[in-house]
């Protein structure tokens, strides 16, 4: 293991609240940087908030490349046990992979409820997907996008100071893979109440995703809700703080029923 690239530590923010914690989670080849302004939003707000690193990130690729999406979900739950230790109740939250790990360990774990942004249902149908484990031999990485890097971002200041991995580890692609079809199965599951938050913006992870999750979700206390002005990282562009104003409301409603 390598060390972790400066400022894309993974952060805890404690406060006297002890009834309700919540845990963040960054998506594929980011850090949790993507997640720590809403961290000290939240935690400005009274929330203690843990913001979990995955595995095989925020060090190098070939990390990543030797993690699995079981690892990531261990990563999720150590997160979540360590702040179970601190807090009654814990709420997840999640950006894009982070949403997916959020939503199926929601059907694993006890939580009070679920927050998710700019998540995906599926990947884009390709006649590669199948042999991307193979492919991943010859083929170690590959663009993540036809646009110029930054491109999909609203706040281009703040793209600069983002941590990500600049190319998509193709057998890191077929755990994704994986790990949204084991989502899509436990989406009928979701019992906890369910937020979802996805940009009208959005040209990496399309808005359609966000009514494909909610039409299989089985709890009864779930709600989607879009923004503009951000492209799919919205914890870190610019119409971040609606985002987070909405998921504050949504957290204080769950602590409120708790």
């Amino acid at each position: 293991m390598h060390q972790i690239i400066p400022t894309a530590e993974p952060f805890f923010l404690p406060t006297d609240n002890r009834k309700l914690g919540c845990l963040l989670t960054h998506g594929f080849t980011g850090a949790p940087k993507e997640m720590r302004w809403m961290g000290d939003y939240l935690h400005e707000k009274g929330y203690t908030c843990l913001g979990v690193r995955l595995a095989g990130h925020a060090t190098r690729p070939e990390d990543m490349i030797r993690s699995r999406y079981t690892d990531w979900l261990a990563s999720v739950e150590d997160g979540y046990r360590l702040l179970r230790g601190y807090a009654d109740h814990v709420l997840l939250v999640g950006l894009s992979m982070g949403g997916v790990l959020s939503l199926l360990s929601s059907t694993r774990l006890e939580v009070a409820g679920v927050a998710v942004m700019s998540t995906p249902y599926a990947l884009p149908p390709d006649p590669r997907m199948r042999y991307l484990e193979f492919l991943s031999l010859f083929v170690p990485y590959m663009p993540k996008g036809s646009l110029p890097p930054g491109s999909g971002w609203f706040d281009h200041e703040a793209w600069k100071e983002h941590i990500s991995y600049p190319q998509n580890p193709v057998r890191s692609i077929a755990e994704l893979n994986k790990l949204l079809a084991e989502m899509r199965a436990a989406l009928p599951h979701v019992k906890a109440p369910t937020l979802l938050i996805h940009s009208k913006d959005d040209g990496y992870v399309l808005p359609e995703n966000a009514e494909r999750i909610y039409a299989d979700l089985g709890a009864s206390d779930k709600t989607k809700t879009y923004i503009t002005g951000s492209g799919h990282v919205v914890p870190r562009d610019a119409a971040r703080l609606q985002a987070f104003e909405l998921a504050l409301e949504f957290i204080r409603r769950v602590e409120g029923a708790l």
